[in-house]
């Protein structure tokens, strides 16, 4: 078993990565042996979109710093970025012979990047998911942890392995794996803190719309009072939270991060309102947050043992890589010396 995972190198992880995503790497970390979890900044993925080349170099180490903060050990694991690891783009191109525009065209985060300027938009975010193929295909990935949003992708990923390996290998020799997904047991979806409809993400432009890792005690209680709820007291049953996003974004949250039922957390404060409530979640979100809050301060700073670290997982990944990149050549009839 070999699992393949990344995230772009956007900014501040915020707690919705850690509870949706960061929490699951550091479980199957420590579920599987050494080798056999690579995670990488997916700083490729990061120029399809406008960006600041500083602010790239600054966010990606920052990230690095952060997963580390998290528990992710690139000891146990395999941590790196993308471009240092440049067969990556090579089997981009060799598998953009395989996938078809069709297949592209159909990709719901195509249309909703591009919206309605898809002739101003770049190459890249067309492409970006025969990149992502690649990505899990170059390391025989056998699984992949998948979101809601990222399911059609692992589909195209697996149709272009499975259309590569019946044009150009025989059924017995299978240049590429074909990866499975793995839906993590507890994917908590956690909103914004402003609007219990939307996704908390680290492009809202309020920064009291998330709980960022990197944020002190004093910032994250401050947030957690001030965020937006209803002026109704919380119900005994979670039958009652339907219709209330705000008061069951917080209850979820709750739960996730104690590792207790919402149906627990309501039998414990039902009938209570928010102002009992929100300094309780508050102090659970502290006591949880803070070693994670301390290691990041200390590394985030230190760039040298953070490009270390990415230099070290880059020349694992690069073991990994050459011999499927080299299959694939071969499969394709190109020549090399």
């Amino acid at each position: 078993m070999r699992i393949v995972s990344g995230i772009q190198p956007t900014g501040n992880l915020h707690l919705g990565n850690y509870l949706g995503a960061i929490r699951n790497w550091v479980r199957m970390q420590d579920e599987h042996a050494s080798g056999e979890c690579l995670y990488f900044l997916a700083d490729l993925h990061a120029i399809s979109m406008p960006h600041v080349p500083a602010d790239l170099a600054a966010n990606t180490r920052e990230m690095v710093a952060a997963l580390v903060a998290c528990g992710i050990d690139p000891e146990r694991s395999i941590l790196f970025n993308q471009a240092q690891v440049p067969q990556h783009a090579e089997l981009q191109w060799l598998l953009n012979g395989t996938a078809r525009m069709g297949w592209l065209q159909r990709m719901t985060q195509w249309k909703d990047k591009a919206g309605k300027n898809r002739e101003g938009a770049s190459v890249a975010l067309f492409t970006y998911p025969v990149l992502q193929a690649a990505d899990v295909l170059l390391y025989q990935a056998t699984h992949v942890p998948v979101g809601e949003d990222q399911k059609q992708h692992l589909e195209l990923a697996r149709d272009v392995a499975q259309k590569f390996n019946f044009d150009f290998a025989s059924e017995d020799a299978p240049v590429f794996t074909l990866p499975d997904p793995i839906i993590p047991p507890e994917a908590a979806r956690i909103m914004s803190l402003r609007d219990g409809s939307s996704k908390m993400s680290k492009s809202d432009p309020s920064e009291m719309s998330r709980i960022n890792l990197t944020d002190d005690a004093d910032t994250l209680m401050t947030k957690v009072k001030k965020a937006k709820t209803d002026p109704e007291p919380l119900p005994s049953e979670a039958a009652g939270l339907e219709g209330r996003p705000e008061a069951a974004n917080l209850v979820g949250i709750y739960a996730a991060m104690s590792g207790r039922t919402v149906a627990d957390i309501l039998g414990e404060f039902g009938g209570k309102g928010f102002g009992a409530f929100k300094p309780a979640l508050g102090e659970l979100l502290v006591e949880s947050l803070a070693p994670i809050n301390a290691r990041f301060v200390e590394l985030r700073h230190d760039r040298a043992a953070l490009d270390a670290i990415l230099a070290k997982g880059a020349a694992r990944a690069r073991a990994l890589a050459v011999p499927t990149l080299e299959k694939a050549y071969v499969a394709l009839g190109l020549v090399r010396g």
